[in-house]
């Protein structure tokens, strides 16, 4: 054989071994997965429409379609504990205050940030306090003065293109593509201003000692408007607390009331003393909570008294890379004690006017209209909400 000839098969051997190093680097062999491990699918419209088996179906979609599936299971197992009865030795029978009072197997806390009031998100919040179907709300400033300004003037869908100097010379206020005019405000300066007059008044001839959860609750009373979240807290006798109450609109017109009418006193520390009790009572605990901030760490700060909640669904498009609360998982509250470590949270990085509506919908609003008496009867423990199909 010539020299040129062992030179080729010199070469060809070589890339053959290259080619199979190339193989066995692109196809590592794969250990097989565990028999119950889920495949993918997505749901197949040839069916036709049935949203409930979309829904469903998301769990095996992948993404944040799959987070938004757990989320729906995690929200039907509060609603399954908060389906059993009280036990003898569980009703709160010593407690005074009606609006801390343990009322079901599972407290339900539900916080959310002003912009979901700003938008439709308040008639499913408000959806959630008329039937009695969460126990607790924490909001901002901006998320008690928004309901009561929509009772008196409508707020608009604007876009978030506009001319913002243009704006402010028309006296137009944009929340992201929402419109809210100045207008607005001075409708709830004149409704508000005779209000705090009557509780500083009270305050004086009775010894009242306001909260802002107290205030919120006369507020709630004085608005009757059934619209309205906090008519129906108020009514249902449901805490609203607001450790930022003067971070908007209303600490302006208390602030202007400082002035004209001096001497108004709110307890934080009285609310806090509530908030931490009602966790501290509670047999299980839920948390849903959407955005992030101040709401978002006084939840889970409440539930931390009780070492912890069982249930979390925290929706927010956070990240935890700066090391924020707001965009922390719902793994690292469990290092902090404020989830227990038995529980299996779920977080959604998605905007909450697109998922928040398909979560109530597919566990409160189901719960609510498919199960009978719609307070005692329990989701099945497959926490589907299948009794109503």
């Amino acid at each position: 054989m010539d020299d040129t000839k062992i030179k080729e098969n010199v070469h060809k051997g070589k890339c053959d071994e290259g080619e199979e190093m190339a193989k066995n680097a692109v196809l590592v062999p794969s250990t097989s997965l565990p028999a119950d491990t889920p495949t993918v699918k997505g749901y197949d419209f040839n069916k036709g429409l049935d949203y409930h088996e979309l829904f469903k179906i998301m769990t095996h979609c992948g993404f944040q379609a799959t987070n938004l599936a757990l989320a729906i299971e995690e929200v039907n197992k509060m609603l399954h504990q908060r389906s059993v009865p009280l036990t003898e030795d569980q009703i709160d029978q010593m407690e005074e205050d009606e609006f801390i009072k343990r009322k079901s197997y599972c407290t339900i806390f539900l916080g959310y940030t002003s912009n979901m009031v700003s938008s439709g998100i308040r008639e499913v919040i408000r959806f959630l306090v008329q039937h009695k179907l969460i126990d607790c709300l924490v909001t901002t400033a901006g998320g008690i003065e928004e309901d009561f300004i929509k009772c008196l003037a409508p707020t608009y869908v604007g876009s978030f293109y506009l001319d913002d100097r243009q704006l402010r010379e028309k006296g137009l206020n944009r929340t992201g593509n929402l419109l809210v005019p100045n207008d607005n405000y001075c409708l709830f300066e004149d409704w508000v201003m005779p209000k705090l007059d009557a509780m500083l008044a009270e305050q004086k001839e009775k010894g009242t000692l306001w909260t802002p959860s107290k205030m919120i609750t006369k507020l709630g009373e004085e608005i009757n408007h059934e619209d309205s979240i906090y008519y129906w807290a108020a009514k249902n006798k449901i805490p609203v607390f607001c450790p930022a109450l003067t971070d908007g609109s209303l600490g302006d017109m208390m602030f202007f009331h400082s002035y004209k009418n001096p001497g108004l006193v709110l307890d934080i520390i009285g609310d806090l003393k509530r908030l931490n009790r009602i966790a501290m009572k509670a047999v299980n605990s839920g948390m849903i909570i959407i955005g992030g901030g101040v709401i978002k760490h006084h939840i889970c700060n409440a539930n931390l008294m009780r070492n912890g909640a069982d249930y979390a669904v925290f929706i927010n498009t956070s990240s935890e890379f700066d090391g924020s609360d707001s965009g922390a998982r719902p793994e690292e509250a469990i290092s902090w004690g404020k989830i227990r470590k038995t529980a299996t949270p779920v977080k959604v990085c998605a905007d909450a006017t697109l998922v928040f509506p398909i979560l109530v919908g597919e566990t409160f609003g189901r719960y609510y209209h498919y199960s009978g008496d719609n307070t005692s009867k329990v989701i099945p423990n497959n926490t589907s909400c299948e009794a109503g199909v």
